[in-house]
């Protein structure tokens, strides 16, 4: 059926199609929410920030 070297060379790519996947998973459930969240509460402050300085001025 399958010789050593091809045996090897299947399982290298169900673990690369395997790391992959679950990568993808956690950037999606983790990471991008994480960074969006971030740039969402950065962006609030520096409103706050302008209209505390044109009540300011």
């Amino acid at each position: 059926m399958f010789e050593f070297d091809q045996y090897l060379g299947f399982l290298a790519f169900l673990t690369i199609l395997t790391i992959g996947f679950w990568l993808m998973i956690f950037l999606i459930m983790f990471v991008v929410p994480y960074w969006i969240g971030g740039s969402l509460i950065e962006r609030m402050k520096e409103r706050r920030e302008e209209k505390k300085a044109k009540r300011e001025a």
